[in-house]
């Protein structure tokens, strides 16, 4: 193969991972990502060797990445205050760093030489499933754009998430792009890939209609505040008062039982609060026989200094309770690698924030037991399990201003989305400029409040109980699945060097 033309696979192979973005949010063309996959598994099966599959896999990942996560460059420039070349510097690192994920990917899969079609095909969606599920525990994990959280939540393919979880549904979606890949080779052109390719889609199809979880009781109406506070204004002091302002107002129109604030919506530490405008709060929410959560810091003292706590507080009917935010924004929340950079925390003392427990429970509020996450939290499905299947409510707090009008807060709400439909529960979203939104346990968003502007989202969410697969055994399916898969494919490896010998 010339130079020419692995410049030119790898610039084709870089294109249709940008033209892959459309499938998340906020486009939700889910049948797209079925085939740029198509493409780039049609490359990685030309590819001469591991290498060159690798170095498809990578210009993949960095045109995915590079148009996907765009919105770092607006956290990062336009309200972090880093400057443009830095900026543009650390997002390339970033997307580099990710584009590794799919690199592998395709080495292992060039390098397992596996003849068989079928194998090939299995082989293919287990590196890939594997591949998005180790970004997401590696250096505390970044799995956004997950592939599977393309098809949340209109695809068939989307019915296998209360089963197998969003990692396995990027495992299946692959599995679906390399038949296609095989159907477009001339001799491959076997009606068995048809079958198995429509078997897989009609079983996702069925899949979505089977009801994993029932409803519990009757409907809590819920309101959801969304202050609207610019990010540039959120933490000044002349502020302070209006934003108070602005959440009791939001608030006392408020007639619901369960009424939610997003993350730190009051930007002062939990003991700094008055304690007049916090019973006012909870005297509104008593009235409604109901309970208020409220975003603030918990900061505490002991010997070894002060740790600082990013917390939901809840006041009203139910006695007061608290859920500390457990996963952390690298250098965001907490400084990794602080024999580096320790000297950061002299200088922001609350850019390092300590860990809540991974065990706490729901919240027993408004009649309903909800699992809190804080903004970032509900990007790990396996960390919000922990609260279920005790949980009947699931609420996500965030606070998305960082993200400016990118397609951030979008691709965010979509995860929400896959972690309604992994759990069969309603999850709430309280944000602070958007996007806030009512969402089924179908994944369904049911109402959204416009974005960047001052309001209460004001509805109705239904309690459920019960347990989808993904609530019982978690990410250990699909890693299971994989692994059986992989042994699978080294076979023909082992029984070769037991003929040598």
């Amino acid at each position: 193969m010339s130079k020419n033309t692995i410049r030119a696979q790898s610039g084709i192979s870089f294109l249709i991972g940008a033209l892959t973005v459309p499938g998340f949010a906020p486009f939700y063309f889910f049948p797209i990502p079925l085939f740029t996959l198509a493409l780039l598994c049609h490359f990685w099966r030309r590819s001469v060797t591991p290498f060159r599959a690798a170095l498809l896999g990578f210009s993949f990942g960095m045109g995915m990445f590079g148009a996907g996560v765009t919105w770092i460059y607006v956290s990062l420039h336009d309200f972090g205050g880093m400057p443009m070349a830095a900026a543009v510097v650390a997002l390339i690192v970033l997307c580099a760093y990710l584009a590794l994920f799919p690199a592998a990917a395709g080495w292992v899969l060039k390098k397992l030489s596996i003849a068989s079609p079928w194998v090939w095909v299995l082989a293919a969606g287990a590196l890939w499933g594997l591949s998005d599920w180790l970004r997401s525990v590696l250096f505390t994990g970044f799995p956004w754009l997950t592939l599977g959280y393309s098809q949340a939540p209109d695809s068939p393919l989307a019915g296998f998430a209360p089963v197998i979880g969003v990692y396995g549904v990027s495992m299946i979606l692959v599995w679906s792009s390399a038949l296609v890949c095989l159907l477009l080779e001339r001799e491959f052109r076997k009606k068995n890939y048809v079958i198995s390719l429509l078997a897989i889609w009609i079983a996702g199809f069925g899949l979505q209609h089977v009801r994993w979880t029932e409803p519990q009781g009757e409907p809590v109406t819920v309101s959801l505040l969304q202050g609207n506070i610019s990010q540039d204004l959120k933490w000044r002091a002349d502020q302070l008062v209006s934003s108070l302002a602005r959440y009791a107002t939001l608030t006392r129109e408020s007639n619901s039982r369960l009424i939610i604030t997003p993350e730190i919506s009051i930007p002062l530490p939990r003991d700094e609060v008055p304690s007049s405008y916090l019973s006012q709060l909870a005297a509104h929410a008593r009235q409604n026989d109901g309970d208020i959560l409220v975003g603030m810091l918990e900061v505490l003292t002991s010997a070894g200094g002060k740790e600082y706590y990013n917390s939901m507080f809840s006041f009203g009917a139910s006695p007061d309770q608290r859920y500390r935010k457990h996963h952390l924004v690298p250098f965001g929340e907490f400084i990794p690698l602080k024999f580096l950079f320790g000297w950061v925390t002299n200088v922001f003392p609350m850019s390092d924030f300590s860990r809540g427990g991974l065990d706490q429970q729901p919240m027993n509020i408004a009649g309903q037991k909800v699992a809190v996450n804080i903004c970032y939290e509900d990007v790990f499905g396996e960390e919000i399990i922990q609260q279920l299947p005790q949980a009947t409510l699931l609420a996500n707090v965030s606070n998305d201003a960082w993200f400016g009008r990118s397609i951030g807060p979008r691709q965010h709400l979509q995860i929400s989305q896959m972690r309604a439909l992994e759990t069969g529960r309603y999850m709430l979203r309280a944000t602070n400029t958007g996007l806030t939104a009512i969402i089924n346990e179908r994944g369904v968003v049911l109402q959204e409040a416009e974005v960047f502007t001052t309001t209460a989202l004001h509805g109705l969410a239904q309690g459920y109980t019960g347990a989808t697969p993904y609530i019982r055994f978690g990410n250990s399916l699909l890693l299971g699945l994989a692994g059986i898969i992989l042994l699978i494919s080294l076979l023909p490896v082992f029984s070769g060097g037991r003929k040598n010998l």
